[in-house]
C-alpha cells in the first residue's frame, strides 16, 4: 500500500537558525533567483512585454505560479546540495521555461487542443504539487519522500506535467525561441531528476518507491 513519508522539512517560519549558516543564505539565494525570473517571465506573459495576451498565455502563467509560492513557503532543507553543478542544473533548468515568449498564436494543431493539453499537463503538475506541498524546491534535496498520489504512477509526476504543458504552449506558440527554450529546458529537466535520485537514493523510503514505480517521468519509456 502506497503511503506518505513524513516530510523532513520544518515549517516555513521555523527551523532556520538550527541549520548552518551557508544553507541559509543559499536558501535564500535560491528563493531570490527563483522570485526575480518569475516577476520577468509574468511581464513578459501578460505585462509590457507581451506580444499578445491570450489563453495559452495565461495557462502557462498558472503552471509557473504554484512552483513559486510552494518555494516561498517552505521551510529549509539540511540536506540542500551544496554542489555547484546541482545549482547550475537546478537554477537553469528552472529558469529556461521562463524565457519563452508570447507570439502571436499560430497553432500547428487545433488552439483547443493545445489548451487541452495543457489543462492536462497543468492538472498533473497540480496533482504532484499537492502530494510533495512544501518539500518542493528546484536544487537537489531530501525534502521528504513521497509514495502515493501520482507518485504510484511516475517517480517525478510535476516533471512530467511540465512537459505536457510546455508541449502544448508550443504547439500554440510555434516559434523558434520557444522549441529552443523548451528542447534545452527539457533536457536540464533529466539531468535535475538524475541528480535528484542521487540525492534521494540514500534515502531507504526513495528505494523501496524506486522499486515499486520503475519509470521516472513516463511509463513505458523512462
Amino acid at each position: 500500500m502506497s503511503v506518505v513519508h513524513a516530510n523532513k522539512t520544518p515549517g516555513p517560519f521555523s527551523g532556520w537558525t538550527e541549520l548552518p549558516r551557508k544553507i541559509v543564505v543559499l536558501e535564500v539565494f535560491e528563493r531570490l533567483i527563483l522570485f526575480s525570473l518569475f516577476v520577468h517571465f509574468v511581464n513578459n506573459m501578460l505585462g509590457k512585454g507581451a506580444a499578445v495576451v491570450n489563453m495559452a498565455a495565461l495557462l502557462i502563467v498558472l503552471s509557473e505560479t504554484l512552483p513559486i509560492l510552494l518555494v516561498m513557503s517552505r521551510g529549509p532543507s539540511e540536506s540542500l546540495s551544496q554542489r555547484p553543478s546541482d545549482w547550475i542544473f537546478g537554477v537553469a533548468g528552472t529558469s529556461m521555461p521562463l524565457l519563452v515568449i508570447s507570439s502571436v498564436p499560430d497553432p500547428l494543431i487545433p488552439g483547443m487542443v493545445c489548451v487541452l493539453l495543457m489543462f492536462a499537463g497543468i492538472s498533473i503538475q497540480i496533482g504532484g504539487k499537492l502530494f510533495l506541498g512544501r518539500s518542493f524546491g528546484i536544487v537537489a534535496a531530501n525534502r521528504g519522500v513521497k509514495a502515493a498520489g501520482p507518485y504510484r504512477f511516475v517517480r517525478h509526476p510535476i516533471y512530467a506535467g511540465y512537459t505536457l504543458t510546455h508541449i502544448g504552449f508550443l504547439l500554440f506558440c510555434p516559434i523558434w525561441q520557444n522549441l529552443l527554450v523548451y528542447t534545452v529546458g527539457l533536457a536540464f529537466h533529466i539531468v535535475r531528476i538524475m541528480r535528484e535520485e542521487r540525492v534521494l537514493s540514500q534515502d531507504p523510503a526513495y528505494r523501496d518507491l524506486m522499486r515499486s514505480t520503475p519509470y521516472r517521468m513516463l511509463p513505458g519509456v523512462f
